[in-house]
């Protein structure tokens, strides 16, 4: 256990220096440079146990050891290894890297599986570079059309195509697979909430994860000078945009049983401090345990915003994301509480509050999932932390599942 957990010490520190932001966090974008150090050094390491590795359309990377059985589907284990903007080292690659050492412990071990074992290494799963969110995983299933990929752009207007031109991805590989490769999807993440930290347990099984819809919304003004045009006169997109936002909160607290609405992206233009906003763009993320809830939000969303339209003002909402809430399977489920049992560890049954890839899995395959604890419950921050000895915990519960699921000798 004491090897396992300082291997896994040093991916997760390894991974960490590939950020664009030293010292303030880890900024991870998709494509990116650190992107690209991240993935070679993911697949050096896939490599170095065995596995046989390849890419996709979308630059998804999957490390396969096969089983016995020819053409049998895959039992899957990964996460995300992209990162939000001064985000921390542990959400994403926390579950890259229990893959990896799950399937080190198959090459240790010489463990021969019957169904093939595939640790995955998902992209744009934050959706920080070109919006949405769960790209990698979305891709993978078929649920990314061919449109809304090419027509993404980053803020610098690049396409995903060019961007993984640039770090030489080839972006006409296929980018869905069949459902019938796929066996089961396991993942690993940190919590990014207090709970298993308050009640000192070191593994929670996830039961269910939150729905989720996320909206661009852009308010369009006239510019014009700050000092020339009188107040009467002006059509402020900023103005407009900032009654809405300052609004939209009590549409999540009105609905309640545990609907929230977070507004995180926000951009003016053109940005200057003598000149009327023309344009402002700002993204609506709503989630809830219920799509009943969700559903009557972007209800009153879509009203709301309409209200606004008029004297100079128009509004446009696009719908970037929508992921009804999930259960997860429960005949994984309880093997991961069986495992978790065997190994002398204990456990908890926990829901999750927050989108991942596994919600998407989930309606192509059995799902299943686990947290451990994150400190202080901080996530999304350079303070983000959990430790090793949990990773290596869920590891060994993995470990004893993906046997289990690939009937392995």
């Amino acid at each position: 256990m004491e090897q396992l957990k300082e291997r896994i010490e040093k991916h997760i520190e390894t991974i960490a220096t590939y950020t664009s932001t030293p010292g303030n966090g880890t900024t991870r974008l998709t494509y990116s440079k650190e992107d690209l150090q991240t993935r070679n050094y993911i697949k050096e390491q896939m490599k170095a146990i065995g596995l046989t590795v390849s890419e996709d359309g979308l630059g998804n990377i999957f490390g396969k050891l096969d089983g016995s059985m020819p053409d049998a589907p895959s039992v899957m284990i990964g996460s995300h290894f992209d990162s939000v903007p001064n985000g921390g080292a542990y959400d994403g690659p926390a579950g890259v890297v229990a893959g990896l050492e799950v399937a080190n412990l198959f090459y240790q071990h010489n463990v021969k599986p019957s169904y093939p074992l595939e640790i995955v290494a998902l992209v744009e799963e934050e959706g920080s570079r070109f919006g949405g969110g769960l790209m990698g995983s979305r891709g993978i299933t078929g649920q990314l059309s061919e449109a809304e990929f090419s027509d993404s752009m980053d803020k610098d207007g690049i396409s995903p195509k060019e961007a993984m031109q640039e770090i030489g991805l080839d972006p006409s590989l296929p980018k869905a697979r069949d459902p019938k490769t796929m066996k089961a999807f396991l993942e690993l993440h940190i919590e990014q909430g207090p709970i298993l930290e308050e009640k000192n347990i070191p593994i929670g099984v996830v039961e269910s994860i939150v729905g989720l819809t996320q909206y661009d919304i852009t308010v369009k003004g006239q510019a014009g000078h700050a000092g020339t045009t009188p107040m009467d006169r002006r059509s402020d997109a900023l103005i407009a945009a900032a009654k809405m936002i300052s609004k939209l909160p009590d549409l999540a607290i009105t609905e309640g049983n545990g609907t929230v609405l977070t507004t995180g992206k926000l951009n003016v233009y053109p940005n200057g401090a003598n000149v009327i906003p023309e344009k402002v763009f700002f993204t609506v993320d709503i989630r809830s345990g219920k799509e009943e809830n969700i559903q009557h939000v972007i209800q009153q969303l879509k009203e709301y915003v309409e209200d606004y339209q008029g004297n100079g003002i128009e509004v446009d909402i696009e719908e970037k994301l929508y992921v009804q809430p999930k259960a997860l399977s429960e005949t994984v489920r309880t093997l991961l509480k069986e495992q978790s049992e065997h190994q002398n560890i204990s456990y908890c049954s926990i829901n999750s509050g927050a989108g991942h890839d596994a919600m998407v899995f989930s309606d192509f395959t059995d799902v299943g999932m686990l947290f451990i604890p994150s400190k202080a419950g901080l996530s999304h921050c350079p303070e983000e932390w959990s430790d090793a000895a949990d990773i290596a915990n869920a590891v060994e519960i993995l470990y004893q599942t993906a046997k289990k699921l690939t009937k392995a000798e």
